[in-house]
């Protein structure tokens, strides 16, 4: 119950802008993959693509090992989840309920009526009398209840509050932990979803910057703190991301994996090595020139 996907120099473009580029990845079946990047960096378009909202422009894309182009089977196992699930704002959301328990094969109506009471949406009322937060939280239990073999969310978390988000996460770690299928966020808020990402996809101008296992990059990357004139020899050679000076003491984030004996050099000198975070990692990997 498990969509994989293929996309091969894939090419999208409007009008005059292109959307993406040559993007090329590969997401496994039955994985929690991130997909990162700046605004505008095409994750949407990728997401629109995937879900057979948007035909390519060049370039090749397999979900399932077919083209999601117009196929009944696959589009019937894919789900993208945008603010408010792409529903019809002016039906009562019992009703959209009702129709996505005849529509969707996997649908699961005891956990979208668990996750409506966990949000507190009264079935009752339609979408464009809620809040846009509301809105974003019925696009969760829409995303999470249908349970399609792959399932995307795009900005889900948008307008939530900090416990609407979390319990959001909980439940899609939970149902997914029970029900393994393929499930892709796009988020902004790197930090809250970084737990959950089994692989990351790093979109940047339209292109893939990166894609590797989340427990790969959590390895790369390390912030080298001490005495300016020891914290530039030891990072001499290594791709610098940021560099920042207070009075003597340099702190330097370099794009690099640091084995045993590395981290035993930079000790020797008196430096620190800590770890980078994921969002610093991205925001660094993604910035236009490195910061100074």
């Amino acid at each position: 119950m498990s969509f994989g996907v293929e996309v091969q120099d894939l090419t999208v473009e409007y009008g005059r802008t292109v959307a993406l580029e040559r993007a090329s990845l590969t997401l496994a079946p039955g994985a929690i993959h991130g997909l990162l990047g700046r605004n505008g960096s095409g994750k949407t378009t990728l997401l629109s693509v995937l879900a057979a909202f948007r035909r390519p422009s060049a370039g090749r894309v397999l979900v399932d090992g077919e083209d999601p182009w117009e196929n009944p089977r696959v589009m019937a196992g894919t789900c993208l989840v945008r603010e408010s699930g792409d529903v019809e704002v002016d039906t009562g959301m019992k009703d959209t309920l009702d129709y996505l328990e005849r529509a969707r094969p996997h649908f699961d109506r005891d956990l979208a009526d668990r996750l409506m009471d966990t949000f507190e949406l009264d079935p009752r009322r339609k979408p464009t009398k809620l809040s846009r937060g509301k809105r974003s939280a019925f696009g969760a239990v829409v995303g999470l209840a249908t349970r399609a073999e792959l399932t995307l969310f795009d900005e889900v978390y948008l307008g939530m509050d900090a416990p609407s988000r979390h319990a959001f996460y909980d439940a899609l770690l939970e149902d997914y932990v029970e029900h393994p299928r393929t499930i892709v966020l796009s988020s902004h808020l790197i930090e809250e979803i970084e737990r959950l990402l089994e692989h990351v996809v790093i979109l940047d101008r339209g292109g893939v910057l990166l894609a590797e296992d989340a427990d790969v990059l959590g390895a790369r990357g390390a912030r080298v703190t001490g005495p300016g004139p020891a914290v530039d020899a030891f990072v001499a050679g290594r791709r610098v991301l940021r560099r920042e000076q207070l009075g003597p003491t340099v702190q330097a984030t370099v794009d690099a994996t640091l084995d045993d004996a590395a981290r035993a050099e930079a000790h020797a000198a008196g430096l620190e090595v800590g770890p980078v975070d994921l969002q610093s990692l991205v925001v660094h990997l993604t910035a236009k020139e490195p910061a100074r």
